[in-house]
């Protein structure tokens, strides 16, 4: 028998949010719904019987229609994290997990990898050729560090970097312009992010969303990812960082992004 066909929806919330509904076979799953009402008009929209919610952090801007949709659909399976979990910071939580879990949907195998650093109970998603975000990477940046340290989000975003190239990126904000903004000031000789920033702009003028993009696109082009890449490093010890070292290039730009 072959695997249904899964598709991707991006749903806009809030000023800048991204939920996203995962399809197959009629059923979705629901990524970081932080409005019910946007996310229910999409699923009405492609006819799809909502069966989870899969939560990358506590945030309430990722969490924040959660309960309303619980409410609505009998029998949710909500996902988050353990650590979260064991905090009560996302409501209705169904079913916990931690890096190196599996999830289905469907006939669609899902694997969870603990990425703490914006917040420590972080978790990404990765699903046939998608990988769920939320703020730990974005596309052209990454988060602020509001409970980890550089080296604990170093660690994440190594772990996400080493995916695929060819593997979708869904972050959780339209941050993309800004991002690329900063990007040219950290690496203003990379045509690859001249060429990038054009592009999005083409697509933000057309109102249309800048996501996903792929991990190649992002080692190319995401000073944030780019600790070893020469001009960054280059650029960060200009910025103050003590050494050449991954960390501390991170970190100094993570510092200078913060005031962009």
């Amino acid at each position: 028998m072959s695997q249904a066909i899964m598709e991707i929806h991006a749903v806009p919330c809030l000023s800048d949010n991204y939920a996203y509904i995962i399809a197959s076979g009629g059923s979705a799953v629901v990524v970081d719904p932080s409005e019910a009402a946007p996310v229910q008009a999409a699923l009405d929209k492609h006819g799809l019987a909502l069966v989870g919610i899969w939560a990358t952090h506590h945030h309430h801007d990722h969490v924040g229609g959660i309960a309303e949709l619980v409410e609505h659909h009998a029998g949710l399976e909500v996902v988050g994290s353990a650590y979260d979990a064991e905090r009560g910071r996302i409501p209705s939580l169904t079913r916990t997990v931690a890096d190196g879990e599996t999830l289905w949907f469907g006939s669609h195998r899902a694997r969870v990898i603990d990425v703490p650093g914006h917040t420590l109970g972080a978790v990404a998603y990765v699903i046939e050729g998608a990988v769920f975000s939320g703020d730990t990477l974005f596309a052209a940046g990454c988060g602020r560090l509001f409970e980890g340290t550089p080296e604990v989000m170093v660690s994440s975003l190594d772990k996400l970097r080493g995916l695929p190239g060819e593997t979708w990126l869904y972050c959780g904000h339209e941050y993309t312009q800004k991002n690329l903004g900063f990007a040219a000031q950290i690496e203003p000789g990379n045509p690859a992010v001249a060429e990038r920033a054009k592009r999005v702009a083409a697509l933000r003028q057309a109102g249309k969303p800048s996501v996903p993009s792929t991990i190649e696109e992002e080692r190319a082009t995401n000073p944030l990812l780019r600790w070893d890449a020469p001009g960054v490093v280059q650029k960060a010890r200009e910025l103050g960082a003590a050494s050449g070292e991954g960390v501390e290039v991170f970190a100094a730009v993570r510092r200078a992004r913060d005031g962009f």
